[in-house]
Protein backbone atom coordinates (compact mmCIF):
# COMPACT_ATOMS: atom_id res chain seq x y z
CA UNK A 1 0.00 0.00 0.00
CA UNK A 2 0.86 2.71 -0.99
CA UNK A 3 1.63 6.20 1.38
CA UNK A 4 -1.09 8.11 -0.81
CA UNK A 5 -4.01 7.35 -2.80
CA UNK A 6 -5.74 8.86 -5.94
CA UNK A 7 -8.90 10.49 -4.82
CA UNK A 8 -12.05 8.94 -4.31
CA UNK A 9 -10.11 5.72 -3.34
CA UNK A 10 -11.88 4.11 -0.61
CA UNK A 11 -10.39 3.36 2.85
CA UNK A 12 -11.97 1.12 5.05
CA UNK A 13 -11.33 2.06 9.32
CA UNK A 14 -10.77 -0.74 11.50
CA UNK A 15 -11.09 1.19 14.85
CA UNK A 16 -10.60 -1.09 18.18
CA UNK A 17 -10.92 -1.08 21.64
CA UNK A 18 -11.16 -2.94 24.91
CA UNK A 19 -11.87 -6.35 22.78
CA UNK A 20 -14.39 -4.29 20.64
CA UNK A 21 -14.67 -3.00 17.06
CA UNK A 22 -16.80 0.18 15.91
CA UNK A 23 -19.40 -1.05 13.20
CA UNK A 24 -21.98 1.66 11.67
CA UNK A 25 -24.86 1.75 9.62
CA UNK A 26 -26.05 3.87 6.98
CA UNK A 27 -29.98 3.25 8.23
CA UNK A 28 -32.55 0.66 9.46
CA UNK A 29 -32.38 -2.05 7.42
CA UNK A 30 -29.10 -1.98 6.12
CA UNK A 31 -26.36 -3.98 6.57
CA UNK A 32 -23.74 -3.31 9.66
CA UNK A 33 -20.49 -2.37 8.60
CA UNK A 34 -16.51 -1.15 9.31
CA UNK A 35 -16.43 2.68 9.05
CA UNK A 36 -15.38 3.89 5.02
CA UNK A 37 -14.84 6.34 2.93
CA UNK A 38 -13.47 7.98 -0.31
CA UNK A 39 -9.57 9.55 -0.04
CA UNK A 40 -9.22 13.49 -0.45
CA UNK A 41 -6.52 14.51 -2.97
CA UNK A 42 -2.79 13.43 -1.57
CA UNK A 43 -4.73 11.83 1.92
CA UNK A 44 -3.07 8.96 3.39
CA UNK A 45 -5.11 5.77 4.13
CA UNK A 46 -4.25 6.15 7.83
CA UNK A 47 -5.38 10.19 7.21
CA UNK A 48 -8.65 8.96 5.20
CA UNK A 49 -9.49 6.30 8.08
CA UNK A 50 -8.85 8.93 10.93
CA UNK A 51 -11.27 11.20 9.33
CA UNK A 52 -13.94 9.04 8.10
CA UNK A 53 -14.59 7.65 11.38
CA UNK A 54 -14.32 11.38 12.95
CA UNK A 55 -16.68 12.34 10.46
CA UNK A 56 -19.41 9.43 11.00
CA UNK A 57 -18.91 8.96 14.70
CA UNK A 58 -17.22 12.07 16.44
CA UNK A 59 -15.06 9.76 17.53
CA UNK A 60 -11.03 10.40 17.64
CA UNK A 61 -8.61 7.25 16.43
CA UNK A 62 -5.51 6.74 15.05
CA UNK A 63 -5.13 5.21 12.13
CA UNK A 64 -1.79 4.13 11.38
CA UNK A 65 -1.53 0.16 10.78
CA UNK A 66 -2.14 -0.96 7.08
CA UNK A 67 -4.40 -4.32 7.63
CA UNK A 68 -3.23 -6.46 4.68
CA UNK A 69 -4.55 -9.94 3.05
CA UNK A 70 -4.92 -12.58 5.18
CA UNK A 71 -2.66 -14.79 2.01
CA UNK A 72 -1.33 -13.02 -1.07
CA UNK A 73 -3.80 -15.08 -3.29
CA UNK A 74 -6.73 -12.93 -2.66
CA UNK A 75 -5.61 -9.12 -1.91
CA UNK A 76 -8.36 -6.91 -0.78
CA UNK A 77 -8.45 -3.96 -3.41
CA UNK A 78 -10.05 -1.43 -0.91
CA UNK A 79 -7.78 -0.56 1.89
CA UNK A 80 -8.54 -1.44 5.91
CA UNK A 81 -6.79 0.95 8.46
CA UNK A 82 -6.57 -0.71 12.19
CA UNK A 83 -7.09 2.40 14.33
CA UNK A 84 -6.94 2.73 18.25
CA UNK A 85 -9.64 5.17 20.03
CA UNK A 86 -8.25 7.90 21.54
CA UNK A 87 -11.42 9.28 23.07
CA UNK A 88 -13.98 7.16 25.34
CA UNK A 89 -16.57 9.75 24.69
CA UNK A 90 -17.29 11.32 20.94
CA UNK A 91 -17.90 15.04 19.89
CA UNK A 92 -21.06 16.52 19.14
CA UNK A 93 -19.80 16.36 14.85
CA UNK A 94 -20.80 12.82 14.52
CA UNK A 95 -23.30 12.54 11.05
CA UNK A 96 -24.31 9.63 12.24
CA UNK A 97 -27.18 9.11 15.63
CA UNK A 98 -25.83 7.13 18.29
CA UNK A 99 -28.26 4.36 17.22
CA UNK A 100 -26.41 4.15 13.91
CA UNK A 101 -22.66 3.47 16.07
CA UNK A 102 -22.25 0.22 17.48
CA UNK A 103 -19.06 -1.28 19.38
CA UNK A 104 -19.32 -4.86 18.98
CA UNK A 105 -16.89 -7.62 20.81
CA UNK A 106 -13.85 -8.98 18.69
CA UNK A 107 -16.02 -13.03 19.16
CA UNK A 108 -19.26 -11.52 17.65
CA UNK A 109 -17.61 -9.97 14.88
CA UNK A 110 -17.87 -12.54 12.74
CA UNK A 111 -22.04 -12.58 12.24
CA UNK A 112 -20.89 -9.50 10.25
CA UNK A 113 -19.75 -9.23 6.59
CA UNK A 114 -16.05 -8.41 7.04
CA UNK A 115 -12.67 -8.65 4.90
CA UNK A 116 -10.84 -11.96 5.17
CA UNK A 117 -8.08 -9.36 6.73
CA UNK A 118 -9.86 -7.61 9.10
CA UNK A 119 -11.55 -11.24 10.60
CA UNK A 120 -8.27 -12.27 10.52
CA UNK A 121 -6.89 -9.95 12.49
CA UNK A 122 -9.82 -10.07 14.93
CA UNK A 123 -9.52 -13.57 15.45
CA UNK A 124 -5.82 -13.51 16.14
CA UNK A 125 -5.71 -10.63 18.46
CA UNK A 126 -6.82 -10.35 22.52
CA UNK A 127 -8.36 -7.40 23.37
CA UNK A 128 -6.50 -4.07 23.23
Amino acid sequence: MTSEREAGGTVRAVAVSDGRVLLVTPGEGAAWTLPSGAAEPAESPGATAERVVYELTGHLVDGTEPLGAPDDESPDPVPSVLCRLLTDAPSDGASLPAAQIRWVPFDEAARYPLPPAVGAYLQGHSPV
